[in-house]
């Protein structure tokens, strides 16, 4: 399988390693990458052996079976139509671009109209099956997740004291904080949809990692689910447990007994 990667930071160095060099997804391969920053691609690409595109046409004009993006909001925003139109699948790590409705149902005709696939990975969080296996008899009523970050990752947030950055929905919160709360958007897509389902971002000085405590109530009862991140080893302004959902997401493309 050829794969074709657009982003070269944390998420997408980590996936460089792992299956061109570590081997993780066996008959798989980053076959071209594509960054705004022309220097670092050609030094990724050196590294590990990948075509460097000058833009994203070229990507989409290639002969990669799948693309990954991890990159911004805003380049789903930009490309992931066009993408998904010359019938390539597609892993999103920007998430939050799937807030805006209008944009979630247009992407997901042209899937339909051209045998294409989006896949959406984890990211941060866990419980999403919970929140599927529910919402498969409409019978969710509640879901909420309050995200607590240290100061130093949140933008505006105080220094010496814990704060309430945001109270409402993942539709609000994504517009505030895009590279912030993608993790409100996977989980509506899960669960009641961005309108319905409600964020509370918390600044904590005391914290080193960043947490997230979803909470859900429907006919199968109460869901209460904490998850503290660790950083990656070699960058701790990005989840760990975000790379490795990108990576699984990868992994169970083709595989022949799902899970959830």
């Amino acid at each position: 399988m050829k794969l074709a990667l657009i982003g070269g930071g944390n998420i997408g160095k980590f996936l460089l390693k792992s299956i061109n060099i570590d081997g993780l997804i066996p008959e798989a391969k980053i076959v071209s990458i594509y960054t705004r920053n022309q220097q670092a691609a050609e030094q990724l690409g050196a590294e590990f052996d990948a075509e460097v595109f000058k833009d994203i046409h070229s990507i989409i004009e290639s002969d990669a079976d799948m693309v990954i993006e991890a990159a911004t909001v805003q380049v789903v925003k930009d490309h992931a139509a066009a993408i998904l139109e010359s019938q390539k699948d597609l892993v999103l790590s920007s998430v939050g671009a799937l807030a805006e409705s209008d944009f979630y149902k247009r992407i997901e005709g042209i899937c339909k109209s051209n045998s294409s696939k989006i896949y959406l990975p984890s990211g941060a969080i866990g419980g999403l099956d919970v929140l599927k296996a529910a919402k498969s008899t409409g019978e969710l009523e509640a879901v909420s997740i309050t995200t607590r970050k240290p100061p130093q990752a949140l933008p505006g947030a105080p220094l010496d004291k814990e704060h309430v950055l945001f109270e409402g929905t993942a539709t609000e919160a994504i517009k505030l904080f895009p590279k912030n709360i993608n993790v409100s958007i996977i989980l509506s897509l899960a669960g009641l949809g961005p309108d319905k389902t409600s964020v509370k971002i918390i600044s904590d000085p005391t914290v080193k990692t960043n947490s997230h405590l979803i909470e859900a109530k429907g006919s199968f009862g109460k869901l209460t689910l904490k998850v503290e991140n660790a950083p990656m080893p070699n960058n701790p302004k990005t989840s760990y447990l975000a790379a490795l959902s990108v990576l699984a997401a990868l992994k169970n493309r083709d595989a022949m007994v799902q899970v959830g």
